[in-house]
């Protein structure tokens, strides 16, 4: 899977929602793009999973710190 940053998976994903709800693409121009935002979706998720794991790290850090 590529690197590229939430923000910027996140921005080509909306480029490719609004150039196929504009629904004057070629089939074939229709499936790729539709690919590309499946690739996309998941890097989305996997940045925001990743983001989510350090923020659980981070609060049990905070918690243990709390203890002290």
């Amino acid at each position: 899977m590529e690197k590229i940053s939430y923000e910027e998976a996140s921005k080509e994903l909306n480029q490719i929602i609004e150039k196929l709800e504009e629904d004057k693409l070629p089939l074939s121009s229709a499936m790729q793009m539709f690919e590309r935002g499946q690739e996309l979706v998941k890097i989305c998720y996997k940045n925001l999973d990743s983001a989510k794991g350090k923020l659980t790290e981070i609060k049990e850090t905070i918690d243990k710190l709390e203890e002290i």
